[in-house]
């Protein structure tokens, strides 16, 4: 079996064409997409096992796995000083920090460079501790305090993560790229400096979603959110049905390789909706999405007993009143006291150009120029010729 996948996978590298990004090679990229499909084909074989087959499958990678699982709670004692451990009164914080602080900002970190914009990411973090409350009567593990839900995860984790990736976005935004050949760079320091530049962007797009500027757009950007969502919850509801340690390498081996599917992914999804020339999605976007559909059937049907426990009727009520802001704010801003951007040809053709040159360099044509603007630039020379004008 192990042949046919190293088989499959050879194969599929090199003849598999080239994703948006190059660097820091594209036969990578090509191995991670590849992968994926491995990975889409494990997830289907398993959906079609019983419960305690698929636990017992995993035992394969791991003898420790397909034991049954005691779930921590992070709620129960609340308070942030506890008098009645004079020895330690501040064992509430204390017992919170595990590994999965560094994870939080890392990985909001790099979902920032994903997203590429603050609010989205502000967004979906908000929307995934809302979430925890929604679902920890089924998942013990999403039993959290308050301070635990607003002050440990979403300000201080979070969004410490989503700064440290909003100046990382900063710098390659602004940064020159430049595409000398390594044997062509006559220092040794510039010749260091470009293998490193190797493991960075060949060529780098701001995303601006512009999640107002249609009704359609507004409800890719509504999809977005709940694709993202609901891969983060798969995460967890995996590893309590199939009865995997969160420590366990394996999540951690999952979530690496999400990162990469799901970056080839949103860049994929953004060039569907701002570049005038594409017209369909990419293979990884919809691989993507399948996998994360996958995931989420395994998951009712392995744990049905779990996602049928009834809501409590606080949660149901909260969620009708935000579905209800979000259809009522819908209406009054599309169809009542529209605010959407006007989007001119000017725009259009702006936007057409800018993708040209993009692919004109990923493909390494020959652009106009030896060096890629950035679209921070071009934005602001367009807005001085207006003003010139």
């Amino acid at each position: 079996m192990g042949r046919i996948l190293s088989a499959f996978i050879l194969l599929g590298v090199t003849v598999t064409p080239d994703g948006p990004f190059k660097r820091p090679h594209p036969a990578i990229w090509r191995l991670t997409f590849i992968i994926s499909i491995v990975y889409e084909l494990g997830l289907i074989f398993l959906l079609y096992q019983s419960a305690s087959g698929a636990r017992q499958l995993l035992k394969f990678i791991d003898p420790k796995l397909g034991e049954p699982l005691e779930e921590k709670d992070y709620g129960g004692n609340c308070l942030l000083y506890d008098p009645e451990h004079t020895d330690d009164p501040y064992h509430n914080i204390k017992d919170k920090l595990d590994l999965f602080v560094p994870l939080h900002f890392f990985g909001w970190w790099l979902k920032t460079l994903l997203l590429r914009d603050w609010w989205l990411c502000w967004v979906i973090s908000v929307m995934f501790e809302i979430l925890e409350y929604t679902l920890e009567h089924q998942l013990p593990n999403f039993s959290e305090c308050w301070w635990d839900h607003w002050i440990m995860d979403a300000l201080l984790c979070n969004g410490l993560g989503i700064y440290c990736g909003l100046q990382s976005l900063k710098y390659f935004s602004i940064k020159t790229y430049h595409w000398r050949g390594l044997w062509n760079i006559p220092t040794y320091r510039g010749k260091l400096r470009r293998i490193i530049a190797q493991f960075g962007p060949y060529v780098w797009v701001d995303f601006d979603w512009k999640p107002l500027s249609s009704l359609g757009r507004w409800f890719s950007m509504l999809g977005i959110i709940a694709v993202f969502l609901l891969a983060e919850l798969n995460t967890f509801y995996l590893k309590f049905v199939l009865w995997v340690e969160p420590s366990h390498w394996v999540n951690l081996v999952r979530l690496l390789f999400i990162l990469p599917w799901g970056a080839v992914a949103l860049r994929e999804v953004f060039q569907f909706l701002d570049d005038p020339d594409v017209l369909k999605f990419g293979r990884q976007s919809w691989l993507f999405l399948a996998i994360v559909c996958t995931e989420l059937l395994i998951c009712i049907k392995f744990g049905w007993e779990t996602v049928t426990i009834p809501f409590p009727s606080h949660v149901v009520t909260l969620w009708i009143a935000i579905f209800m802001m979000l259809i009522l704010w819908t209406v009054w801003n599309f169809f009542i006291d529209p605010h959407t951007f006007k989007v001119d040809s000017k725009d259009v053709e702006r936007r057409r150009e800018h993708w040209s040159q993009v692919r004109a360099i990923e493909t390494k044509l020959s652009p106009s120029e030896t060096r890629f603007i950035p679209q921070f630039f071009l934005d602001k020379l367009t807005q001085m010729r207006t003003k010139e004008d």
